[in-house]
């Protein structure tokens, strides 16, 4: 009997009938990984004079920048764990689960070193691709120690009791939601404001094409805001962007107290994120330069509003986060760039955090509409 335990354990539980969010999270990191390891995709070219042989050769750096090192552990540990655990729910055994994720992993990294020897901007390194995989490898050592010591199962069954079943996009949504903050926005929590860098992107795409050439002046006239929100505008766009994530979580979660946990955590979760990406962007000494009066109201006004709705019926919820997330992308579009702003993008785009531009500004932009298209999924599944 023994024996067989020890041989179950080791090929795994079995597979799990119901949807991981594992799944999701894995291939949201992926793409981010390849958008951040290929930015700023220009300037494409085939190295002079390299061999096609030469191409999957990756040069050994001469100098180790510790940034570097450091970004590329933590940038694959999250891959290498969502994958083993996701290997794992799929019923696969420890040892074959941690070898495929870190197999994975390691020829995703293989594939953007290779890559990057066609971007003039990127240096093809065999270090990236040997951290890289060593974060992956940690990450999967966590997911495994975290199987063995019954972390994962505790997960499970928290989910079980917290969230309703099918809701995995929606806890992928939540779980992204930090990372989406760390971007620099115009307004505290004011997520999607996508419109002006796809204005200038099809602009610059149109200009050289003849049969486009009225459709590119319209884009190079429309008019872009010149003026600041005004106070209670801007109240209502943090409102909305701490009442949206709430919503949400209510549209996915068990009716209950547990709710109010939710919710809680969700406004620690914007504090602190917000906080970090100030100090990201304008250093340790002005981290909470955001807690301006007026901020911190409108933070209180949201989780007010959210406590209201402890007891919404998860299909009500829904709908009203979807007229919270349109209300915060329609205020969002109507807020300026200001100069500070303008400086901390050029400060992300061109410094260090140059490797976790992509990871934050795509997920920062497309978050809501992300949300919104998961909403409108519910509604038509209902």
């Amino acid at each position: 009997m023994a024996r067989r335990q020890s041989a179950a354990g080791l090929l795994g539980p079995g597979p799990q009938t119901h949807p991981s969010a594992a799944l999701p999270l894995a291939w949201a990191w992926a793409a981010l990984i390849v958008y951040a390891s290929l930015y700023p995709f220009t300037g494409w070219r085939w190295p002079p004079g390299l061999p096609a042989q030469e191409l999957l050769r990756l040069p050994w750096p001469r100098y180790f920048i510790p940034f570097d090192i450091s970004s590329n552990l933590l940038a694959y540990g999250p891959l290498g764990l969502l994958l083993t655990v996701l290997r794992l729910r799929q019923g696969q055994g420890v040892v074959v689960a941690m070898l495929g994720a870190l197999a994975a992993a390691s020829v995703l990294s293989y594939a953007m070193e290779v890559t990057q020897h066609l971007l003039p901007q990127r240096v093809p390194s065999s270090l990236d691709w040997v951290t890289n995989s060593a974060g992956a490898a940690g990450g999967a050592l966590l997911a495994l120690l975290g199987h063995h010591w019954g972390w994962l199962q505790r997960w499970q069954a928290g989910r079980k009791r917290w969230l309703e079943p099918g809701n995995g996009g929606a806890l992928t949504l939540l779980l992204l939601w930090p990372v989406a903050l760390l971007f620099p926005v115009p307004v505290p929590l004011g997520l999607g404001q996508v419109g002006e860098a796809l204005r200038i992107r099809l602009v610059n795409l149109l200009e050289d094409v003849p049969w486009a050439a009225s459709a590119s002046t319209w884009l190079e006239a429309v008019d872009v805001p010149d003026q600041a929100l005004s106070p209670l505008a801007e109240g209502l766009a943090v409102v909305l962007g701490l009442l949206s994530p709430c919503l949400l979580a209510f549209a996915a979660a068990r009716p209950g107290w547990r709710r109010l946990g939710l919710a809680l955590g969700l406004a620690a979760v914007a504090v602190g994120a917000t906080t970090l990406s100030t100090a990201l962007n304008f250093g340790p000494m002005h981290a909470f330069a955001w807690r301006t009066p007026g901020t911190l109201a409108a933070m209180v006004v949201a989780l007010a509003l959210a406590v209201a709705g402890l007891g919404l019926r998860p299909r009500l919820a829904g709908a009203l986060a979807l007229v919270a997330l349109t209300g915060l992308v329609v205020l969002i579009h109507q807020a300026p760039t200001d100069p500070y702003f303008a400086q901390s993008l050029q400060g992300w785009e061109q410094g260090q955090f140059v490797r976790f531009h992509g990871l934050a500004q795509w997920v920062g932009w497309l978050w809501p509409y992300a949300a919104l298209a998961w909403l409108l999924g519910r509604v038509a599944e209902a």
